[in-house]
C-alpha cells in the first residue's frame, strides 16, 4: 500500500523526532554494554550505526523534501479545480 505525501511527511516527522532519539539512545546504550574498543573500530561501529537507521524508512523520506505532486497536478489542470493560466 502507498503512502500519500502529506502521510510520508507525517510519518518521517514521527520517525525524526521520536523515532531518532530513541534509536540514538539504543545505539549509545550499545556501545557502552560493550568494552571500548580501538578509536577506529569505535569510529566505525557509529558509521555503520548511522547509515543502519536509515535503510528501513527509506521510502517514507523519498521524495519528502520535494513539492506536493497532487498539488502541482491540480494547479496545471484547471477542470480539478486549479486556477486558470493568465490570459495574454
Amino acid at each position: 500500500m502507498a503512502l500519500t505525501y502529506k502521510a510520508r511527511r507525517r510519518w518521517s516527522l514521527v520517525i525524526l523526532l521520536s523515532g531518532m532519539p530513541l534509536y540514538i539512545v539504543a545505539a549509545v546504550s550499545l556501545m557502552n554494554a560493550i568494552d571500548r574498543p580501538s578509536i577506529w573500530a569505535e569510529f566505525a561501529i557509529y558509521l555503520v550505526l548511522g547509515i543502519l537507521w536509515a535503510l528501513p524508512f527509506r521510502f517514507v523520506f523519498r521524495g519528502v523534501a520535494q513539492p506536493d505532486p497532487a498539488a502541482a497536478q491540480t494547479a496545471a489542470d484547471p477542470s480539478r479545480g486549479g486556477e486558470r493560466p493568465p490570459r495574454d
